[in-house]
């Protein structure tokens, strides 16, 4: 008697639309990628598209929302993880650096929408700083508890790190230093961090 294996589930329907749209992206960059060419593939009138996602716009924060969301959640895992604040900071922003520059050469064209909707302050955007910056902000704060850190302002000192590490994490800084050598922007970012981690300790902020 053959063995029966159980049938691997079909994705949803929401679900195939968003990866067929990001292979779209992928293959044809923003401006090519069309509704009609989506559906299309997806066996289905444009019509039923917008029943999912009621504009392109729509689908296209989702599908930039979609491959952030594990770097958030790595994020999330390094801040709970029982580990010296000053480590955990120096991993976090690590991770960020890293994430982007593999993006960015691994999927250009995916990378762009971040690019073009940090550049729009857009939704997608916002949303993605606020949860990388409540993972950095729970970081300081367990920092400054066990006095790591001496901090008398977070605010201070969440920006900050964000404006000295604007060129290693602001999706446009990373883009523009794509012909720098990774091991040559890790050094520049890891003197950064250094001199962020000795602020912090200083109980000047």
């Amino acid at each position: 008697m053959r063995k029966r294996f159980p049938e691997t589930p079909l994705p949803s329907t929401d679900v195939r639309i968003l990866e067929i749209g990001a292979e779209h992206v992928r293959r044809f960059g923003l401006v090519r990628t069309t509704i009609t060419r989506i559906a299309a593939e997806a066996a289905m009138s444009h019509a039923n598209i917008y029943r999912y996602y009621p504009s392109k716009e729509a689908l296209i924060d989702e599908i930039t929302s979609a491959w952030l969301k594990p770097i958030e959640a790595g994020l999330k895992v390094i801040a709970e993880a029982p580990d010296p604040a000053f480590d955990k900071l120096e991993r976090i922003l690590f991770v960020l650096i890293r994430a982007y520059r593999d993006k960015l050469e691994h999927d250009p064209n995916l990378f762009e929408l971040l690019v073009l909707a940090s550049a729009g302050n857009s939704s997608v955007a916002r949303r993605h700083k606020h949860r990388c910056q409540i993972e950095i902000q729970r970081v300081l704060e367990e920092g400054t508890a066990s006095g790591t850190f001496t901090i008398a302002d977070s605010s201070n000192a969440l920006a900050l790190i964000f404006d000295t590490m604007h060129r290693f994490i602001d999706p446009a800084g990373v883009k523009i230093d794509s012909e720098v050598p990774r091991k040559v922007l890790e050094k520049r970012a890891q003197r950064i961090i250094s001199l962020v981690l000795r602020a912090l300790a200083s109980g000047r902020l």
